[in-house]
């Protein structure tokens, strides 16, 4: 068993070892391809999406090199009519590229790699070195085994941005495995490579065309192993002690276009992301499980970018409501980015953002991203951003000051200068105008949407962080109302009991707007 060519099972072993949530299901729709012409496939994720697990339960399965029987015992692809057809059938050429994408000729170190791989783990097989596709075809006649091919991170040479050259060499490779007929016919069995990007676009990767490929934007078949399902969560936290609601709270809202190829239908799927549901019931704590300090200063970055509309949009979107965007302007490149579009798209494809093709616009999709768009806007150097910062800064200290006037002006102004929804047509909408408003609170306060409390929920809560002595703020919203009902609303359901573990004063907000008037009208007291 080698490392690049026909490894072993360990990998998946670990995984399940460690309580694995079966998403076997995926192994099937490989099985289904298999020696078809529709055999060569990418799938596109965001960090942390699980790409490598399933790069690891295909080659346990595929690989020849192990036995990996046992380890399906009791798995969903076990009771699959094709399990025992392709279970350990093949050649496997198993690569991370997140390995090689370091180095000046990327195609050149995979293609040594590979040869002394197999070279040293066929010793019987008479392999001509000179060239990697000869040397696959004497594997291929000598055993009668086609390969199966995963690849994990496959666009990660690309990303890195190295030299051209490098970039062509390893986008040539591919070609020369996957686009020469004789060779690909004749070698491959199937393929499937991971990575956070289409590739349609990338250049004379359009010679990869070949590939079906499976994106954030269109999963399709794929859309149930993009992430957590609600079963694979409600089975992970059964007996754990966390709330359900919680982890619906944080890590949900990815809700994908689905096609289920056996019964022809299509519908939604919502996913959990995985990473994060895995570390939340690992440490018996939710929140933040967004770690990657790279990946924060690239979103930085994206959102710094000075494009029209951009920082207001992202704004807009911190603040709960969904803005437009046009995805068939990206050139699905991370550094080719010429519009606001670009940069909505790429974080649509980097999961910060949620598309929804039935009303082409995204959303951020749950709490744990809102956190990280919020610690973003916070560092951001731009001044579109500082300036709606600045004003938002002065409207929180209008609040605490109890400034009636001023609060009502601000959020009046906020919906004006563009950093909310330009059309109001309900309190949902109106509720994105606090939230984007209020944005200067990120750093002081956890924003809690809809709060349970006595009799209702709270529309809004700004529950101020450990050790913060600043006040409470629970906000009530009206659309088309008086202006005292709002405030009649927050006594009436006695929204004091949502803070009765909180022991520093609060302050009860209403804000009531008129459709025809166009007036926002406030009224604070304390609790």
């Amino acid at each position: 068993m080698g490392m690049y060519i026909n490894p072993g099972n360990e990998g998946f072993a670990e995984i399940v070892a460690e309580g694995y949530v079966d998403k076997t299901g995926l192994i099937e729709l490989v099985n289904k391809v298999i020696s078809t012409s529709r055999k060569l496939v990418v799938v596109t994720r965001p960090r942390r999406f699980g790409k490598t697990f399933a790069a690891k339960s295909l080659v346990a399965y595929y690989s020849c090199g192990c036995e990996s029987r046992a380890l399906f015992d009791g798995l969903q692809i076990a009771s699959e009519p094709s399990f025992e057809r392709h279970l350990n059938a093949y050649n496997v050429v198993r690569l991370d590229m997140t390995a090689f994408s370091g180095a000046d000729d990327v195609a050149g170190a995979v293609t040594k790699r590979l040869i002394e791989d197999l070279v040293r783990e066929l010793p019987g097989v008479q392999i001509r070195t000179e060239a990697i596709d000869l040397a696959l075809t004497d594997v291929v006649e000598a055993t009668n085994r086609k390969f199966v091919f995963v690849i994990d991170e496959w666009d990660a040479p690309l990303r890195e941005r190295r030299s051209k050259a490098s970039q062509e060499g390893w986008v040539y490779f591919l070609r020369l495995l996957f686009k020469n007929m004789n060779l690909t016919d004749k070698v491959v069995a199937a393929a499937y490579m991971t990575g956070i990007l289409p590739i349609v676009r990338y250049g004379t990767q359009s010679a990869l065309s070949d590939f079906r490929e499976y994106t954030m934007l269109s999963p399709d078949s794929y859309a149930p192993y993009v992430g957590f399902t609600q079963r694979d969560v409600e089975e992970l936290v059964s007996g754990s002690g966390i709330i359900m609601d919680e982890l619906r709270r944080w890590y949900d809202g990815y809700e994908l276009p689905y096609y289920d190829e056996d019964t022809g239908e299509h519908s939604l799927v919502r996913c959990f992301a995985p990473y994060s549901v895995t570390e939340a019931c690992n440490r018996h704590n939710v929140g933040s499980y967004w770690v990657s300090s790279e990946a924060f200063e690239s979103l930085c970055l994206y959102i710094d970018m000075d494009f029209d509309g951009l920082q207001q949009a992202i704004v807009q979107a911190v603040g709960g409501a969904s803005v437009r965007v046009d995805t068939g302007t990206f050139e699905n490149d991370m550094h080719e980015l010429a519009s606001r579009d670009d940069v909505l798209t790429l974080l649509c494809h980097l999961g910060y953002l949620v598309f929804d093709s039935a009303s082409s616009t995204a959303h951020i999709p749950n709490e744990e991203v809102r956190a990280e768009l919020r610690r973003a806007v916070g560092r951001s150097r731009h001044a579109a951003i500082a300036r709606i910062v600045r004003e938002s800064d002065a409207l929180l200290r209008a609040t605490w000051d109890m400034d009636e006037d001023a609060v009502a002006k601000g959020i009046a102004h906020a919906h004006d200068g563009g950093c909310a929804p330009v059309f109001y047509n309900d309190e949902q909408s109106l509720r994105a105008v606090v939230k984007s408003a209020y944005i200067a609170a990120i750093d002081r306060y956890a924003t809690i949407e809809e709060l349970p409390s006595g009799r209702g929920l709270a529309d809004v809560v700004f529950l101020p962080k450990r050790g913060d002595l600043a006040p409470a703020i629970v906000v009530e919203l009206k659309w088309s109302r008086s202006p005292g009902t709002a405030m009649e609303q927050i006594r009436n359901r006695d929204y004091g009991r949502v803070l009765r573990d909180w022991d520093g004063p609060t302050l009860l907000v209403g804000i009531t707007y008129d459709p025809k008037t166009k007036n926002h009208v406030c009224r604070i007291e304390e609790a």
